[in-house]
């Protein structure tokens, strides 16, 4: 873990304390708890009365804070674009700029969502009723929240939170059961006092399937309401773009790779960050991942990324095979040549300015598309020789496949045939997408969601 991520996590703990004593002091006088934020009970609007005036003062709605940890983000992200144009020591490249919308924390999306994110397996269903009521709003749907434990339990609400975070999302509705282990109302909490708009509520305390879509779409339709449209034009010091190479085919590593890891350089070179998925490639060569280090301090994140795989077979197998039997440089060439300058525990956000971090996630699509969605990428280039006709809810994916045959046979499902393409037809693409023209994994509405495991549930 890199030191930004144990200040981030430490910072959390922290806050999680503080909000679990506030909530001991806040149960409804019936028994239940205050579920819907929409509709707080008295005592809770009395207990958030000071930051509700300074929501109004803010142009905020009810319920929707600015705490002092969002201006301190939005005070980062204005230090981390100031910092990267001075470094690239010229204006963000006109090829890579978008236009997208401004978030409270300084951030651009590339997309407008209202996420509807169940807090369990069980609320999915629910969840994604809601979802298909509100234009507007997504959801994702998940089989974890219940039944985990230590590390895994820990790892949920991280990419919870991660996920809902993401540039693309205006604001987050969380359903809950009301009895899992990853509670909805410490998710929204945690959302909450980070500056994000959230609605949260449970099926059990709403009391039952229909009155909770009903209420749940309500508060959906508020947060799209509320949701800014109008668009501002960012560049690439606003861009962060996740890589993943879900196989090593011959194709992909003669032409799709090189192609995206070009892109990739060309993002960095614009003041932009790169985040790339799969950690195989990592685990079959331990030396040169270790080479790969920008420094000593993220050397030793690679060296706890390789320890904690260790003892446990790669998810990805076929991926890990194929990478042991190449080179790490043939394995990584979609990452571009840059070195590796922070190591992501999986659903945690990107800290670094500019340049290039690894998720530690395995390369299967839906798991490491979740884990870049977290880590901040507003939109994901999907490596596949096969054209796998997968997207994601939160961001938009671009497809490029360096076979030939592929791209032949699905022309509708793979956005960039590298056999012919150029870079510059590649941030083409990616900047059209960018600026709303949908992907053809979002024309066919294909949104896989899924979140990795660290071992077994109970």
């Amino acid at each position: 873990m890199s030191h930004e991520a144990e200040r981030r996590e430490a910072s959390d703990r922290a806050s999680g304390s503080e909000r679990s004593e506030r909530h001991a002091s806040h149960e409804d006088p019936t028994g239940g708890r205050i579920l819907d934020r929409s509709e707080r009970e008295p005592r809770e609007a009395s207990r958030h009365a000071g930051h509700e005036g300074a929501s109004e003062a803010s142009g905020l709605g009810q319920g929707e804070r600015e705490p002092s940890e969002a201006r301190r983000h939005a005070s980062h992200e204005a230090d981390r674009r100031e910092a990267s144009n001075g470094a690239s020591g010229s204006a963000p490249d006109a090829d890579l700029s978008f236009e997208g919308r401004a978030r409270a924390d300084g951030s651009v999306g590339a997309r407008n969502h209202v996420l509807v994110l169940p807090s369990v397996i069980c609320s999915h269903m629910v969840a994604d009723r809601i979802a298909d009521r509100v234009p507007g709003a997504v959801s994702a749907p998940h089989d974890h929240g219940c039944a985990q434990i230590g590390a895994d339990n820990e790892q949920t609400e991280r990419t919870f939170r991660g996920v809902a975070r993401n540039p693309n999302v205006a604001g987050t509705v969380v359903v809950g059961l009301g009895c899992e282990h990853v509670q909805s109302d410490a998710v929204a909490d945690r959302l909450d006092d980070a500056g994000e708009r959230v609605r949260e509520l449970s099926i059990q305390g709403v009391g039952g399937t229909d009155p909770t879509v009903a209420r749940g779409a309500r508060a959906a339709g508020e947060l799209v309401e509320a949701a800014a449209d109008e668009r501002v034009t960012a560049g690439a010091d606003a861009l962060t773009v996740g890589i993943v190479a879900t196989d090593l085919a011959a194709g992909t590593v003669a032409e799709a790779a090189p192609l995206v890891g070009a892109f990739a350089d060309a993002v960095v070179a614009a003041g932009g960050r790169v985040v790339a998925a799969g950690s195989e490639p990592l685990i079959a060569h331990p030396e040169a991942a270790r080479e790969a280090a920008a420094d000593d301090a993220t050397a030793a994140d690679v060296e706890t990324l390789l320890d904690r795989h260790e003892s446990h077979p790669p998810k990805a197998r076929a991926v890990h095979r194929a990478a042991a039997d190449r080179s790490f440089a043939a394995a990584t060439r979609a990452w571009g040549d840059q070195p590796i300058r922070e190591v992501c525990d999986y659903g945690a956000p990107a800290s670094l300015d500019r340049g290039l971090a690894v998720v530690d996630a395995p390369s299967e699509f839906a798991e490491a598309a979740t884990g870049l969605v977290a880590a901040g990428a507003q939109v994901i280039v999907h490596v596949t020789d096969e054209g796998v006709p997968t997207g994601h809810p939160v961001a938009p994916v671009v497809k490029v496949t360096g076979n030939e045959a592929t791209y032949a046979a699905l022309p509708d499902d793979v956005d960039v045939d590298a056999t012919t393409a150029a870079v510059a037809d590649l941030r083409e693409r990616v900047a059209a997408v960018l600026d709303g023209d949908p992907s053809c994994a979002e024309r066919h509405g294909v949104d896989d969601f899924a979140i990795t495991r660290v071992g077994p549930s109970l």
